[in-house]
This record gives structure tokens, C-alpha cells and sequence, in this order.
């Protein structure tokens, strides 16, 4: 059938989608659970070239650059080199709560459970989400995921090093009760629907916009316009939006990206600076309750202002942005494009053989991947 329950090619083609039925994706421990994620790899070169092509029909033009998408690329690779040397810290904590502290154990392999993770999991991602845009030093590692200034399933793996190590703390209250290899397929799916919504090749999807979340709905997130700042954070469901408060349909044309653009292609800088930001603006804040604000507080906080900064303080939108976009040769372009494919070669052959390699064959390959990644960052600004 395609191997060992769990990953048949259809099974990880609906997982996608949060389309597999609980008998079809419970498991009693989390060793058992399969790496839909990295399963799904395949599937997202598909869907990529898919949108393209629709892309190109519609509209006849392509639905992204090729240094916008070297980078968001660059980004994902970055965000999961960390799990080639350390188990998810998400699990690790998740798994540690359960063996101590749980208070009664729901079982694995009941369709209630199941859901019931769905909801769980979904609505702790809306909560950490939320912060995630309303606390500095949280958005410090998110804004990474917006700092594209194009709207494609590129996008969606434009990925933070660091956000897994602050999201984790919100699903510890389900490790009181749900057992973990329930947990560790809803994380999974959940991350997983959140790739096909970054597209505008989708428009509207009828009476499925009320409760699920959709492109129409994750546009308005990704949005710089004053009207999107702040909503829709919900993951799979758009329900939590609406129940909450910071819900907005799509409406005006939106424009993407920061509200304050990065101009950059370079993963390292794009992880780093705006730690190097909160740091410079720490230091020259005077007060010592003034610098708490400016790490716990909202990032368009300053001295006098709301939590949350100023609404009228967000750049206002015309409609004529430029996206960064320097000029280089059509050959760096092709030269960046084949050289990058060898790098993904690379890092998928590290994923399947690094338990046969020695930790520092293993390091010596993901330097050499991170120093590659930023050379094609650099090139790409024509540096």
C-alpha cells in the first residue's frame, strides 16, 4: 500500500489537507507516528509547480521571484536543521509533562480524542500566534514568516530557527490529559494545512470561509495594509477569529510583506536582525520598566504609547510598493537556481542517512549548507 500505515502516497497527499480520518492516523506511541512532514516533501514541489502553471494561466505571469523564493526556501532548509541534531523540543517537553504530571490519560485510539487534540492544538496555536504579534521578543523570531514581500506556497516554508523554542510552552496543558503520539500527529497536520493557503490562485471558497481557514483569510494576515495588521491568527480553523475578535474578510487589494520592509535575502540576517533591533532599542531606552516594554510589550511600542503602539503610526499604503528586487545577470540567476537544487539534494540525503553518519560529518554538512544558503542570500542582493 505504500508503505507502513500512515504514509501511503494518498494518506500524505490528504494529511495536507487535515483529511485523514482518526483510524487512519492514531497511533499508541509517538515512535510510531510517521514524519508527515518530511513525507510531504515531494508533494510540495508538486503543488509549487501546480501553482505556477495556474499562475501563468490565469494571469500570465509567474506567482513569485526567484530571489524571493531562494530565500523563503533557504529559510525553511534553516528552520529544520535544528531537528537533524535535537529531537523537537515541542515533543521533548510535551513528552516529560505527560510522564509526571498528567492527570488522567484519554485514549489513543478514540475518535473523541482525536477531535478533541484537533481543537486543542489549533487553539493553542492561535494563542501562541497571537502573542507572537503582540510581544516583541515573540515576533522578533515570527516576523520572519512575513517578511516575504510576495504571497506564494513559497512562502509558507519561510520558517523561524527560534519560534519552536517559545510556541512550545502553549501546548504543555494538553500533555495533562492527551497522550503524545495524538499530539504529535495534530502538530504535524496542523503545520501541514497551513501550506496550502499561501496562494492567490485561490480566491473565495463559499460557506468553507466561516469555519475553516482559508487564502482569502491567511492574505489578510500576511498583509501590510492598516486594515490587515493583527488578524486572523488562526492556523486551521478561523473560528477562534471570529469568537475573539480579530477576524477581518479580505477587501481591499493587499500588499504584503513588513510594514517596515527588510530589503534582504540573506537567511542569516533575516533570523538575526531583529534581535540585533530589540537589543539596540533596549539599550538606548532609558528605564528600567521602559525596557521591559520594549522586550514584552507590542513592537510598535514606545514611551507614552499603548501596548500595542499606534494604529496611525502604520505606513499607509498606496498600491505602487516596489518589492526589493535588485537587478543581477541572468546567469547568477541560473547559476543561484542549480546550485541551490544540489544544496536541497544535499540536505534531503543528510535527513535520510545522518544516523549512519558521525555527529561531525553531520556538523561539517550543515555548515556547509548554512554558508551555503547565505552565499546565495548575498548573491541575490549582488553582493
Amino acid at each position: 500500500a505504500g508503505g507502513p500505515r500512515g504514509t501511503a502516497p494518498g494518506q500524505q497527499l490528504r494529511a495536507l489537507f487535515y483529511a485523514l480520518a482518526p483510524g487512519e492516523s492514531s497511533f499508541r506511541t509517538v515512535e510510531e507516528v510517521p514524519d508527515y512532514v518530511e513525507k510531504s516533501i515531494p508533494f510540495f514541489i508538486t503543488f509549487i509547480g501546480l501553482e505556477f502553471a495556474v499562475s501563468w494561466i490565469q494571469k500570465r505571469k509567474l506567482p513569485g521571484r526567484i530571489n524571493d523564493g531562494i530565500s523563503s526556501l533557504s529559510l525553511g532548509i534553516l528552520s529544520r536543521l535544528p531537528d537533524v541534531l535535537f529531537r523537537s523540543i515541542e515533543l521533548i517537553s510535551y513528552i516529560h509533562v505527560w510522564n509526571n504530571y498528567r492527570l488522567f490519560e484519554l485514549p489513543w485510539d478514540s475518535p473523541w480524542t482525536w477531535y478533541l487534540t484537533l481543537l486543542g492544538v489549533d487553539f493553542a496555536y492561535y494563542c501562541f500566534h497571537r502573542m507572537s504579534h503582540e510581544v516583541n521578543i515573540l515576533w522578533a523570531a515570527h516576523q520572519v514568516h512575513h517578511s516575504s514581500e510576495d504571497y506564494n506556497l513559497f512562502t509558507a516554508l519561510r520558517q523561524s530557527v527560534l519560534q519552536k523554542y517559545t510556541s512550545w510552552m502553549f501546548n504543555l496543558p494538553m500533555a495533562l490529559f492527551i497522550p503524545p503520539s495524538v499530539f504529535a500527529v495534530h502538530l504535524q497536520f496542523n503545520l501541514l494545512y497551513q501550506f496550502w493557503i499561501h496562494t492567490e490562485v485561490i480566491t473565495k471558497l463559499g460557506p468553507l470561509e466561516w469555519i475553516l481557514n482559508t487564502p482569502s483569510h491567511h492574505r489578510v494576515h500576511h498583509g501590510r495594509n492598516p486594515y490587515c495588521i493583527d488578524k486572523n491568527y488562526g492556523g486551521t480553523l478561523i473560528i477562534w477569529d471570529r469568537i475573539f475578535g480579530t477576524f477581518e474578510a479580505e477587501d481591499a487589494k493587499v500588499v504584503y510583506g513588513l510594514t517596515h520592509p527588510v530589503n534582504s535575502f540573506d537567511p542569516i540576517m533575516l533570523q538575526l536582525r531583529p534581535l540585533a533591533h530589540i537589543w539596540n532599542t533596549c539599550w538606548a531606552t532609558p528605564g528600567f520598566c521602559n525596557k521591559l516594554s520594549v522586550i514584552f510589550k507590542g513592537p510598535g511600542w514606545g514611551p507614552g504609547k499603548p501596548r500595542l503602539g499606534l494604529p496611525e503610526e502604520i505606513p499607509v499604503i498606496t498600491g505602487k510598493e516596489v518589492p526589493f528586487n535588485p537587478r543581477v545577470p541572468a546567469y547568477l540567476n541560473c547559476y543561484a537556481l542549480v546550485h541551490f537544487a544540489v544544496i536541497v539534494d544535499l540536505y534531503i540525503e543528510l535527513l535520510a542517512s545522518m544516523t549512519m553518519l558521525s555527529q561531525g560529518t553531520v556538523l561539517l554538512r550543515i555548515g556547509f549548507i548554512i554558508l551555503s544558503l547565505a552565499s546565495f542570500g548575498l548573491l541575490m542582493e549582488n553582493k
